[in-house]
């Protein structure tokens, strides 16, 4: 019989330490579930001191990018005329991956990106773009038969976009990504943070929530996966960009994702009601965190961001953060950048206020330059464009 493996893990939030339980995942000294993780854990093994870098796994789509820069945006029925379209790597989960390897690689931490593309030039493509920024494309699987996903985006001289998805490859994401998730020999290391981005089947989405869960804590109705069991002291993020329709958000958040982010229409669509300003915003990531998730973020744009938590002894509430002022010339990608920032930010132990601050300034520099991934930032990007230091330090 193997004995319980405790696990000290050093933080820099406002809680000094957290331990790690193999059968509980990471939890403070009062026994509560933590809301981040460590970057660097000093395991007490065999009467020696290891320490592990943290490791984010993102879950989600893969597209090849059709951006158009138009005068103003079409309005229905309308044709407009824009300039040369550019072709450059995207989808929400490669970007996140994309940016939190940029934010978070000089710190040591390691991303990996699951999910599907066609055998096709786009797919290619895809892969050699993030193999470029060190993310781990080995649980990329090529789909048989059908393309790799594209998106449509049409970007005005504002910053301001609109983007249709046709998801192909994407749509084949399921039971061997998921295998993957739940520790088979391909994937050994449980990863500290899992991203789970919406541009995949649902089904897939509950899954892995399931695969993420603590003990104690399975995703309801969640679709079995054969040779899948709950991974221990993983935080579960979850994108819900786009929005599932009712009730399939419901099911999500009844999954208990550790956090949920979302835009002002995102959280409209799942709470079926207006959101729009930073005091809707706010009101919104409360009552989303009482639909189920422990903590939620509404991200409002040029108004800000709005971040509720769930009641606990250590964290009570929530909070606003105002938008960074800059100059916003695309902002296609600061959604992503958004969520790959905060991930790595609770990776590395940060607490969850100053994690959400550290990503709405990478977000707010993201809007500063041109293009998806290409845009997004390194720490050093973040200082200049907005005056706020990255909190996550270089590794050594």
């Amino acid at each position: 019989m193997i004995a319980d493996i405790w696990i000290i893990a050093e933080t820099s939030c406002a809680h000094s330490a957290f331990c790690f339980r193999h059968d509980q995942g990471f939890r403070d000294h009062a026994g509560n579930r933590a809301t981040a993780a460590p970057s660097r854990v000093l395991c007490a093994e065999y009467g020696a001191i290891v320490a592990n870098v943290a490791r984010l796994t993102i879950l989600g789509s893969l597209n090849m990018d059709i951006a158009v820069t138009v005068p103003a945006l079409p309005g229905p029925g309308a044709t407009v005329l824009g300039g040369a379209a550019v072709f450059a790597p995207g989808g929400k989960g490669a970007n996140q991956a994309v940016a939190a390897a940029r934010l978070g690689g000089a710190a040591g931490l390691t991303v990996a990106m699951l999910g599907c593309v066609g055998d096709d030039e786009f797919g290619r493509t895809l892969r050699r773009a993030l193999r470029a920024e060190g993310v781990d494309d080995t649980g990329v699987r090529v789909a048989d038969g059908v393309p790799t996903g594209i998106a449509m985006i049409t970007v005005d001289e504002t910053g301001e976009n609109m983007i249709t998805v046709a998801p192909g490859a994407n749509r084949e994401t399921g039971a061997q990504e998921l295998a993957r998730l739940a520790g088979r020999p391909e994937l050994p290391d449980a990863p500290s943070v899992l991203v789970i981005s919406a541009e995949v089947p649902l089904g897939a989405i509950r899954a892995a929530l399931a695969v993420g869960a603590a003990p104690g804590r399975p995703a309801p109705d969640a679709p079995h996966v054969p040779g899948a069991t709950a991974a221990d002291g993983w935080l579960t993020v979850l994108n819900l960009a786009p929005a599932p329709p009712p009730p399939g958000a419901a099911a999500l958040l009844a999954a208990h994702p550790d956090w949920l982010v979302v835009n002002e229409s995102e959280a409209a669509a799942i709470l079926g009601r207006p959101v729009s300003g930073l005091t809707d915003s706010a009101s919104a990531a409360a009552d989303l965190v009482l639909a189920g998730a422990r903590n939620a973020v509404v991200t409002a744009g040029a108004a800000g961001t709005a971040y509720h938590a769930e009641p606990s002894e250590h964290n009570r509430s929530g909070g606003t953060v105002a938008a960074f002022p800059v100059r916003a010339v695309d902002t296609v990608g600061a959604g992503d950048t958004f969520v790959g920032a905060l991930a790595v930010a609770l990776a590395a132990g940060i607490s969850p206020p100053e994690a959400v601050t550290a990503a709405a300034a990478a977000a707010a520099t993201a809007v500063t330059r041109q293009g998806t991934q290409t845009g997004m930032p390194r720490p050093a990007d973040v200082q200049a464009a907005t005056g706020y230091r990255w909190p996550v330090p270089a590794a050594g």
